[in-house]
């Protein structure tokens, strides 16, 4: 890969070269200029030696870094750590043990309020002449559970959450639904976009019809026996149902069935129950700047994980991305003038608990942050830079792009769960997309283990962060505010 000095004086060859040629190429070659100078501009925000030493940042994680042995560590050590877990607390203290020893200073944790729910039991059976086919099944996180009878009930289906929005109470009523809509596989993850809401938003929809439980395909693209938790969110003014999601070889059968049989009934049971709020907490830890330390880009990831898996890719590789990201930073003989914040945040699985708190203690000290990144979509590799900036700096974003050799997105992404307080507060965002095609597949599984990780994938998602990081920290100049959110006259 190219500096970008060299690849915009590629493009001043070509132009010269080729403007005499043809009478539309003048214009065209205006158009390159104008691109030029704004990539001229941008260039200008950093030294030679600044992207120099960013090109060699990422030439030395590509050769091979610590990230898998984070994981390793995380997963083997801790495993589970669902938000309240006694795994959970583990992965705390593994943490602040974790960043301690790597030389990172301020390792500190951020208390946090976080729910307790526990999954406990859960049976999906499908009622056939011939006996009781078990489903694999996993109880949708905050779901109710049922008596310990459990719920048996005539199944209706629906080939999506339109469809089952649709429905009318005398359709639904008395009866378990069966939601089977399909998540489509693709690299940018608009396919779990476009589906999860069957989850979060089923349950409400569904009880307030009068259905007795819910039951999905579930929200991933494996056709493994493995069933998909995630999270659900009950409206308060709908009645709270039992809530499951089945493994799509498991959804195939049940939608056979009720092809040719026309009919089906389900047993469904859970002993999933709520507990009394308990503690966590947020560890940070820094990378202290040379010349402006009170100015900080932050890196995020999250601590929790489901407790189904041991979180290897959710999010253990987005702890190991950004904490080998940081460490690398540290280990230049120059460090970067504004600091490289890490903040592990607690319970994003179950409610962005650690992300409010961070963004509530920030305060109006949130004007300090620069620029906020995270790591929440598996392993990688970065695919494409988009970003949520200011729109006079969105050129900025250029020179990190051709560092990378990755594609350019929009100026309006608004990923990172973690980071959408911070994005309420006005702090620009760089997102960097990581290959989503497999990460489905196991995502909020029972098979989200370390034999997924990869680690020369690894590797190149850890080289893409060092390299944004390590040129937020060294702007010259910032990335702008965001505008304020817009408010309703209720709020």
């Amino acid at each position: 890969m190219q500096t970008p000095s060299r690849a915009l004086g590629a493009t001043i060859d070509a132009t010269e070269m080729t403007t005499q040629s043809h009478p539309l190429l003048p214009a065209v070659a205006a158009l390159l200029v104008c691109s030029l100078v704004l990539a001229t501009e941008s260039h200008a925000q950093w030294t030679e030696a600044e992207l120099a030493t960013a090109a060699a940042l990422r030439d030395r994680a590509l050769s091979g870094t610590s990230a898998y042995d984070h994981v390793r560590s995380l997963t083997t050590e801790v495993g589970p750590r669902f938000a309240g877990s006694a795994g959970d607390a583990a992965a705390v203290r593994w943490a602040l043990n974790k960043l301690g020893a790597l030389g990172f200073t301020r390792v500190r944790t951020q208390d946090v309020l976080v729910p307790r729910w526990v999954r406990g039991e859960t049976e999906v059976a499908l009622l056939t002449p011939a006996g009781a086919q078990t489903l694999t099944a996993a109880t949708l996180g905050g779901s109710v559970g049922t008596s310990s009878e459990g719920v048996e009930a005539q199944v209706v289906a629906f080939a999506s959450l339109e469809a089952l929005k649709a429905a009318t109470s005398s359709a639904v009523e008395g009866k378990i639904v069966f939601v089977d809509q399909r998540t489509e596989r693709t690299r940018d993850a608009s396919g779990y976009d476009a589906s999860y809401q069957t989850r979060t938003l089923g349950p409400s929809i569904a009880g307030e019809r009068g259905a007795l439980a819910l039951v999905i395909r579930s929200i991933g693209t494996s056709d493994d026996r493995f069933a998909h938790a995630g999270m659900l969110d009950y409206r308060s003014d709908a009645p709270r149902i039992p809530a499951f999601a089945i493994a799509n070889p498991d959804a195939d059968r049940l939608a056979a069935w009720l092809r040719n049989h026309k009919s089906a009934r389900l047993r469904v049971r859970s002993s999933a129950r709520d507990l009394p709020p308990t503690w966590s907490a947020n560890v940070i830890g820094e990378i202290p700047g040379r010349g402006h330390p009170e100015e900080i880009v932050l890196l995020g990831a999250h601590l929790d994980s489901w407790d189904l898996g041991d979180g290897a890719l959710d999010d253990g590789a987005g702890i190991a991305i950004v904490v080998e990201a940081a460490r690398l930073i540290a280990k230049l003989e120059q460090p970067p003038e504004r600091t490289i914040r890490v903040v592990l945040f607690a319970n994003e699985e179950f409610g962005l608990s650690g992300a409010t708190e961070y963004a509530r203690q920030t305060g109006d000290e949130a004007a300090r942050h620069v620029v906020a990144l995270e790591a929440d979509v598996g392993q990688g590799p970065v695919w494409r830079i988009q970003s949520f900036v200011a729109p006079d700096r969105v050129s900025d974003i250029e020179p990190i792009r051709q560092l990378l050799d990755v594609e350019r997105g929009s100026n309006d992404s608004d990923n990172g769960a973690d980071l959408s307080p911070l994005r309420s507060l006005g702090v620009p965002t760089i997102d960097l997309s990581h290959d989503a095609t497999d990460y489905f597949d196991v995502h909020h599984t029972a098979n989200d283990t370390l034999a997924k990780v990869d680690a020369k994938i690894l590797n190149r998602t850890v080289a893409a962060y060092a390299v944004a990081a390590y040129l937020a920290a060294t702007k010259d100049g910032d990335f702008g505010r965001l505008p304020a959110p817009n408010k309703t006259d209720s709020q």
